[in-house]
């Protein structure tokens, strides 16, 4: 069965942004224009992630939102700043596929099982961060704060499995943006865990990176940078591999 492979977007004040370690976003082109050449190039699926709207607590951009839905022919996600079933009701209308909770699994857990009742489990996808504590250990990180939670990673993916997620995507805040591999040890470790698929991110530089990330426990691999700058000087360029070089990646 072959695995998805999908391009991952940071959205910041109505711009494309990449950070490396979660920090210094430099700003990259126009996400509209990055969802008609992805669209192009025949992308699996897309994820869209707000790190600004989550950061101030504003609400996400239905507008932007809808304004993706008209040019993207690919099944995408969206998340950001969704606190509320109206929140996440009006950003599935306005057409994304699946919503994506990172800060809400702490603070709104509630929200999940009125998400799955309302839309079905495979329509709520679960982000997690990882980053390494002082001690070298997994320890789950805050976006939103600039922090270590205090929460245990092992607690932490118990409860998204007793939530009922569709999907959980893991980032490495480590390997963000630094094109130098996924950490294989991070998805190994975490795999047990999670019954439900696992989409690795955070680390892809080059495209044998996917098959060490699925070879490593995910059921498909999710990247930002690779699909996004081109050559040493990370110039910005778009791209996606072929359906061909997918397959022989994902088999």
């Amino acid at each position: 069965m072959f695995k998805r492979v999908v391009p991952v977007l940071l959205l910041s004040n109505r711009g494309l942004v990449k950070t490396q370690k979660f920090g210094s976003p430099k700003y990259v082109g126009d996400p509209i224009n990055a969802v008609k050449i992805f669209s192009e190039k025949e992308a699996d699926e897309l994820v869209f992630l707000d790190i600004e709207v989550s950061k101030t607590g504003a609400d996400p951009d239905f507008a932007l939102v809808k304004d993706i839905a008209s040019e993207a022919y690919m099944p995408f996600a969206y998340g950001g700043g969704i606190t509320n079933l109206s929140q996440a009701d009006k950003i599935l209308k306005n057409g994304a596929e699946k919503v994506v909770l990172n800060e809400s699994l702490f603070s709104h857990p509630d929200l999940v099982a009125q998400l799955i009742q309302e839309f079905g489990a495979s329509t709520v996808v679960g982000c997690v961060n990882v980053k390494k504590d002082a001690r070298g250990e997994y320890a789950l990180y805050s976006h939103k704060e600039s922090k270590l939670r205090p929460e245990s990673l092992t607690s932490h993916l118990k409860l998204c499995a007793d939530l009922g997620l569709g999907e959980v995507i893991l980032q490495s805040v480590d390997q963000d943006g630094l094109m130098q591999g996924y950490d294989t040890k991070l998805l190994s470790f975490v795999r047990p865990h999670v019954k439900v698929p696992l989409v690795a991110l955070g680390g892809a530089g080059k495209l044998s990176d996917i098959t060490a990330a699925l070879n490593s426990g995910a059921d498909a691999a999710a990247a930002g940078s690779l699909f996004t700058f081109y050559g040493k000087y990370r110039a910005v360029l778009i791209t996606y591999p072929s359906y061909k070089e997918i397959r022989e990646l994902t088999k």
